[in-house]
């Protein structure tokens, strides 16, 4: 066989090169054909897609849309990862949350692939004095923990610290964060907490336990709360310098405060906002570690959104964790948390903890995500992203410093209000299923058994507030829920079908996911009075093409009325139709046509 040597090999050299203007020129003449007269970059945008943040995603990247230079793996500004071989030498620290610990489970996960341990710790969790009973067995040494305390963050510690010596574990040996992270705790719960006892922590630390970490600047409560990515990034750098001025304004050597900070961040299905998201944390992080004259590398750890997980149809939320735990790998997390699939509905079963785990490890050792230490490298639509998100962090971030810092910005409410500005964005997509949740806004599924898991202790409040992408689905559902319980039927609506399948056959499928959604069972049949009467509804939704509209709305709508129809829906854009009195149509608010037709149901 002749190898070609490089100079020769080209692929289609025989083709011309294509220029981005050919390229428009053909959007523009698919977009003439939809009835948009565009012409240029005007074609262009009319493909692209604002989201938070006031980001733009275009349908095309190029060599043109130039980023800063991310550097290599391992070096400033460590956009490419924090250490020069990635998670290459055995992929990244699986590490796996307990909180109200079933007996037996610490130890199954370790023997099943976790590498560390996340516990919660106090009121919300595990007592303190349990701590020696949950560890007992596992090998200290070996395995990382990672505390979440709150309040009682000074005494957890203590008791783990005491446990390593009772243990013999060689101070060198022990590995994993004692969780201080008094500002995300304010933050979740209103009260501030004095910076003292965290100072003694780092301390300590650094002089005994060149492994161990004393602070997490946790940035899941911002997430939680309903910020988007770029405020998660600028409330993570606010509060990290916060502590950094805390602590060295207390003694600790830049260098050796640096080093005792973990930064947590939220991984979501939006596979690749989480890799430009984890970029440009390192990059933000790397700038202000410049400027104090400290270490850069950011140590990171990525846990699936508590956001996107939804309670109804809650298996869809392994596909959801798999797409977050793939993008936190991607985007060079040191360590993953996979949060089990039924997470949302209480403490989670053995099954739910197995497939968390096997998540990373399918990730990892079968489809070999860590054997390319950057593999989104390059990536002109990466880059740019990491690039314009970086900017957008960078600038929350200098908002927030002009407030007076991290804590100001809380106790004044400017986060909160901002979060809440950016939720309520996001709500109203929700509402209308622009953001669409597979299995709750989108393809519910009313026939199935809700899974049901022990309650899990209530977290802290009393701060910011939780949010979760289907709590007004979630509502809606509950209300048909508490119906069905009373009356031994669901709420019903009576989609009347005109003409053919061919003619309402899109608009009744339309109409059947909306309707469920809220649920509400469909009842689906030909638009006659015998039909409508046999279904059982006093609500109808018409279901045709337009042309059928045109010529037999009006009779229909009357028969319907006549045959008991209290409200009269049409499927399909607003038009002249007198009698209708009201329309679902894509990019309708799903959550109040739902909500008022609850309402006039009797359905509380």
């Amino acid at each position: 066989m002749t190898v070609l040597p490089d100079d020769e090999f080209s692929l289609a050299a025989e083709f011309p090169d294509a220029t981005h203007e050919q390229w428009q020129r053909l959007v523009e003449g698919v977009l003439r054909k939809s009835g948009k007269e565009v012409s240029g970059s005007a074609a262009e945008d009319a493909l692209s897609t604002t989201v938070e943040d006031g980001l733009t995603t275009r349908p095309l990247y190029t060599a043109l849309d130039s980023a800063p230079d991310p550097g290599f793996p391992g070096f400033a500004p460590f956009v490419r990862g924090g250490r020069a071989e990635g998670n290459t030498t055995g992929g990244w620290d699986v590490r796996q949350r307990h909180g109200a610990v079933l007996d037996g489970a610490v130890l199954a996960d370790l023997e099943n692939g976790v590498t560390s341990l996340w516990l919660l710790v106090g009121e919300s969790g595990i007592p303190v004095s349990s701590l020696p009973r949950v560890l007992d067995g596992v090998y200290l040494d070996l395995a990382p923990v990672v505390l979440d305390a709150g309040h009682e963050t000074e005494s957890a510690a203590q008791e783990l610290l005491a446990l390593y010596e009772k243990r013999g574990v060689a101070a060198g040996d022990v590995r994993g964060n004692l969780g201080a992270d008094p500002l995300g705790h304010e933050a979740r719960t209103g009260k501030a907490a004095g910076f003292a006892p965290v100072t003694e922590l780092a301390r300590r630390c650094a002089a005994e336990y060149p492994g161990l970490r004393a602070l997490t600047v946790d940035a899941l409560p911002y997430h939680e709360a309903g910020g988007s990515a770029a405020q998660e990034l600028g409330c993570s750098l606010a509060t990290g310098v916060a502590y950094l001025r805390e602590l060295t304004a207390a003694g600790v050597p830049v260098e050796l405060a640096s080093g005792q900070l973990e930064f947590r961040y939220a991984a979501t299905a939006d596979q690749f906002l989480t890799i430009a998201k984890l970029r440009a944390a390192r990059r933000l992080w790397a700038r202000v570690a410049e400027v104090c004259g400290a270490p850069g590398a950011q140590l990171q750890h990525a846990v699936t959104s508590p956001v996107m997980m939804s309670r109804r149809d809650p298996w869809v939320n392994m596909l959801r964790t798999t797409v977050a735990t793939l993008a936190a790998g991607v985007g060079g997390a040191d360590a993953v948390t996979v949060l089990p699939f039924d997470d949302a509905l209480g403490v989670p079963d053995a099954f739910a903890r197995r497939i968390a785990r096997n998540t990373s490890t399918i990730l990892v050792e079968e489809s070999h995500l860590a054997r390319v230490i950057d593999p989104a490298g390059g990536s002109w639509y990466v880059e740019r992203l990491t690039d314009e998100l970086a900017h957008a962090g960078w600038e929350f971030f200098q908002q927030i410093e002009r407030s007076g810092g991290q804590a100001a910005a809380l106790r004044s409410g400017r986060v909160g209000e901002d979060l809440a500005k950016t939720w309520a964005a996001r709500s109203a997509k929700l509402a209308k299923r622009r953001e669409p949740i597979t299995g709750v806004s989108e393809f519910p599924h009313l026939a199935e058994r809700l899974v049901e898991r022990a309650p899990t202790p209530e977290p802290p409040s009393g701060g910011l507030p939780r949010v979760r992408r289907d709590e007004a689905y979630e509502t809606l559902r509950a209300r048909s829920d508490a119906h069905l319980a009373a009356t031994g039927a669901r709420p019903r609506i009576f989609l009347a079908t005109l003409g053919p399948a061919a003619a309402h056959t899109a608009r009744a499928t339309f109409a059947s996911n909306l309707f469920q959604a809220g649920g509400i069972e469909p009842v689906t049949g030909e638009a006659t009075a015998e039909a409508f009467r046999a279904g059982g509804a006093t609500e109808v939704c018409l279901c045709s093409s337009d042309t059928l509209y045109e010529e037999q709305a009006e009779a229909a709508v009357e028969m319907l009325r006549s045959a008991g129809a209290r409200h009269v829906f049409l499927a399909g854009r607003p038009g002249q139709y007198t009698d209708v009195d009201a329309y679902v149509f894509a990019g309708c608010d799903a959550v109040d046509v739902l909500s008022t037709t609850l309402d006039r149901m009797g359905v509380s």
